[in-house]
């Protein structure tokens, strides 16, 4: 049995560690409150610039076929595979499931006979990636805990113009979306071309689907078919300039506010992930206190019985 001397430097060190994940768990809060709100402000302006680009393309007909960014390639060779994650480790499974999914997406492509081309956002993907031995086409980092829109021009400006190069024949964003601190979605989302993108297919305010698969895609396909029939109606709109001008201007809008998105929700999953982990971190760390403190009344109380024993011994031995 160990000394109380050394159960009491293991209680020690054990309520050093709980101090820690407690501050981490505040900081964690107080940044998902934040993160939380940008989400609230950003997600009817997406779904408003969704809208807007199916509308002015239903308008344009025949014409928005032509535009490169809404055309597809006449063969998928070479799909773009974007991994959104976070620059910080310390938050459960949510780094980790993301590479999973992707890892699992790639096969998935290469026995289709496609060749996936690797995109990270975040030290965690980056390194992840590079660690596995696959070749990043291009890598992200630094502005995880709180991204700006000229971060999401960045890479979208990168994945628009492989696109348009031929580089990519289709590129697809793999991210966290956020349902609460408690939950985190992986979701995979089709930016490239246009026309396969799940284009405001969500009713506005809530996170888009993916391709989840089960329950969740048949419930976003209904809200498609909602949001859809809605869109179909007549509606008096006069376009100034033509659909095809305004399109043009609207299309690059979507793909960066879809990047934008996905690392606002990637965002404030990392930070619910982390608040969640460093409560339940927390929680573990005051039960072996407990049990730390359990060992060292035993051990004290052994002490004491020793010295009561040795008393009466001693005191024996005097008759």
């Amino acid at each position: 049995m160990a000394s109380q001397r050394d159960v009491r430097n293991k209680i020690s060190s054990v309520k050093n560690i709980q101090k820690i994940t407690r501050a981490m768990e505040m900081v964690a809060a107080a940044r998902l409150r934040r993160a939380e709100q940008r989400i609230q402000a950003l997600r009817p302006y997406a779904d408003a610039i969704a809208r807007m680009t199916r509308q002015a393309a239903r308008a344009a007909g025949a014409e928005a076929a032509r535009m490169p960014l809404l055309a597809e390639h006449d063969s998928e060779s070479n799909v773009g595979l974007l991994l959104v994650t976070g620059d910080r480790g310390l938050a459960g499974g949510f780094n980790s499931q993301i590479i999973r999914a992707g890892v699992r997406i790639a096969g998935e492509l290469s026995e289709q006979g496609k060749t996936p081309l690797w995109f990270a956002s975040g030290r965690r993907g980056v390194s992840s990636i590079g660690f596995r031995g696959y070749e990043l086409s291009g890598s992200y980092t630094g502005f995880a805990d709180r991204p700006a829109y000229a971060d999401a021009r960045t890479i979208a400006d990168d994945l628009m113009q492989g696109y348009l190069d031929g580089q990519l024949d289709r590129v697809d964003i793999v991210y966290n979306a956020y349902i609460s601190p408690l939950t985190q979605r992986v979701t995979r989302d089709t930016l490239l071309p246009l026309s396969q993108a799940a284009v405001g297919e969500q009713p506005e305010g809530h996170p888009p689907s993916g391709r989840t698969g089960g329950q969740d895609e048949q419930q976003g396909a209904a809200g498609a078919g909602a949001q859809d029939s809605q869109d179909k109606r007549p509606q008096p709109v006069d376009y100034e300039p033509d659909p095809q001008e305004i399109l043009k201007r609207l299309v690059p809008d979507f793909v960066e506010i879809s990047v934008y998105r996905a690392l606002v929700e990637s965002t404030a999953g990392f930070f619910g992930a982390q608040m969640t982990a460093m409560r339940s971190a927390s929680d573990n760390a005051g039960e072996i206190i407990t049990e730390y403190t359990l060992q060292m009344n035993r051990a004290r109380q052994a002490e004491i019985t020793q010295e009561i024993m040795e008393v009466v011994a001693g005191a024996e031995g005097l008759t």
